[in-house]
């Protein structure tokens, strides 16, 4: 329930005549044919106006301007061309080139790299329907979806909503085509919670050496930032890579299967981005270009074109280490309900602090709930959380964020701004109610 950069020459008249010299401004419609008859031409005027000469010498004379002139017209050629092959366009164009063909490469080698540790999850479950007749059966049903592997003892991240309430049995496929049937669920995430996320486990790893992802740092991730998704598309087209930009940050949505037989799920501070996410990359990896995992792939807008939605890995860190520890999923649990403030919300209320944790009351819940860390610590309704520890609460860390980088019984401190004066306050957190 923690949610949330010409020079003149001109000659004198009383100057004598200089020697001759030849232009070297760029004439770009050159015509070699038409320069040597003109150069002979003016070749034979200078030579008129020279003082008589022994013939020997004057011989000599001539041979010198003619291989003046060809070395300067040589001259004068290469630096055209070299001008050409050097121009802005054309390096302009060829870093371009280079450019992409850089990134096609990089994506190439995440695919690689990542595509290892990226596996296809099978479920099969038994839910309960009620017919046309209003009679209660139940039936066998199905999903597909991804995961990833998180430690080479066969522990594996994937979505709640791939493996339901009902499960009896589940199988994982690696990239290389490895099948493992009768995989354990570590455990779930509780359906009302903001993180939809399950722990799996290979119990028998015949052998196989798995590699796991890398994790990376979710709040360092900006708008822009380019990323792949990684996933089963539609169940079957096993490591399905694509790419794209984070296009968005801080987003909630409610999200539910295409079927009628589920719930929906309000899912709070997620990853927007318009690399697709299709239907069976539910719980694969949203990479960077360092490939390095910074979300877990959940949602698309059914309503519009290339909007997918992944929950930011550092609001499950808690929950990772502690499975990894423990072999258990615990989550950690303040009891607050709060509103993440922005520009317009610190407005409404006429806040001081545009930035933090506002806690405040539904309609139908007291915003600190009886009991909990948060009462406990003395927490109260109107507070505004702007630290946990020395983590900020902002538009790029919510406070559900911050909490889960925790485990169950971590002391936090909590900075709060109440009544215009700023206190900290000291919790210890709880493990989330079933209920």
């Amino acid at each position: 329930m923690d949610r949330e950069p010409v020079s003149s020459n001109k000659q004198s008249k009383d100057e004598s005549p200089k020697p001759a010299t030849y232009s070297t401004r760029a004439n770009r419609n050159l015509n070699l044919a038409g320069a040597s008859g003109r150069l002979n031409s003016r070749l034979n005027l200078r030579i008129a106006k020279l003082p008589r000469l022994r013939a020997g010498t004057r011989k000599l004379a001539i041979q010198a301007l003619i291989f003046v002139i060809l070395g300067l017209g040589s001259g004068y050629l290469g630096a055209q061309l070299y001008n050409h092959s050097n121009s802005p366009v054309n390096s302009s164009t060829a870093v371009k080139q280079q450019y992409v063909s850089d990134e096609s490469a990089l994506i190439a080698q995440i695919a690689h790299d990542v595509g290892q540790s990226v596996v296809s999850v099978d479920a099969q479950s038994q839910t309960t329907a009620t017919d046309f007749f209003g009679l209660s059966q139940s039936q066998s049903q199905e999903s597909a979806g991804t995961g990833f592997i998180i430690s080479s003892s066969g522990i594996i991240v994937t979505n709640r909503h791939v493996v339901p309430s009902g499960t009896t049995s589940v199988s994982v496929t690696l990239a290389d085509g490895t099948r493992y049937d009768n995989v354990q669920v570590i455990g779930r995430t509780a359906d009302g919670a903001s993180q939809d996320i399950a722990f799996l486990r290979i119990s028998d790893l015949k052998g196989k050496t798995l590699v796991p992802v890398t994790l990376g740092d979710s709040s360092k991730v900006q708008v822009g930032d380019r990323v792949v998704a990684i996933g089963n598309a539609l169940g079957q087209f096993q490591n399905t890579v694509t790419s794209g930009i984070i296009s968005g940050h801080g987003r909630d949505v409610t999200a539910s299967d295409q079927s009628s037989l589920s719930t929906d799920e309000n899912l709070t501070d997620l990853f927007q981005t318009d690399a697709a996410i299709n239907e069976g990359n539910s719980g694969g990896p949203l990479v960077n270009m360092n490939g390095e995992v910074i979300g877990v792939n959940t949602a698309t807008a059914s309503n519009a074109q290339n909007i997918g939605f992944a929950q930011p890995i550092n609001d499950l860190r808690g929950l990772i280490s502690g499975v990894l520890d423990n072999g258990t999923l615990q989550q950690p649990y303040l009891g607050v309900r709060y509103v993440s403030l922005t520009d317009d919300i610190a407005y409404e209320f006429n806040l001081s602090v545009k930035r933090g944790a506002y806690v405040a009351s539904s309609t139908t819940d007291p915003a600190v709930v009886p009991g909990s860390p948060a009462d406990k610590a003395g927490v109260k309704e109107k507070d505004i959380i702007t630290k946990v520890n020395n983590t900020q609460i902002n538009q790029n860390t919510s406070l559900t964020s911050a909490l889960s980088r925790f485990k169950v019984g971590d002391k936090i401190t909590l900075t709060i701004v109440r009544a215009a004066k700023t206190i900290t306050i000291h919790a210890t957190l709880g493990n989330t109610p079933s209920s």
